[in-house]
C-alpha cells in the first residue's frame, strides 16, 4: 500500500476528506441546535478532526447532558 503526503494526496482524496468533515460538521451543528448547546462551537470544531469531536460530543449526550435534563425535570 502506497502511503501519500500531503504534497503527494490526490485530488479525490481531499475532496473526500473535505466531504467528510463537512458532514461531521453539519451533524453535530444540527445536533446540537435541538439540544441548545453550542451548536456554532461544535459546528467549528467538527471542521478540525474526524471523528474525535463526534466521539466526545455523544458521550456528553449521553452521559452529562442527559444528566442535567432529568435532575431538572424532577
Amino acid at each position: 500500500m502506497k502511503h501519500y503526503g500531503p504534497e503527494e494526496m490526490p485530488v479525490w482524496g481531499w475532496l473526500l476528506v473535505a466531504l467528510i468533515l463537512m458532514t461531521q460538521s453539519s451533524i453535530l451543528f444540527i445536533k446540537a441546535r435541538k439540544i441548545g448547546k453550542a451548536p456554532w462551537l461544535w459546528g467549528i470544531v467538527g471542521l478540525i478532526q474526524f471523528p474525535v469531536p463526534s466521539i466526545i460530543f455523544f458521550i456528553l449526550w449521553k452521559t452529562v447532558w442527559r444528566r442535567k435534563e432529568t435532575k431538572g425535570k424532577s
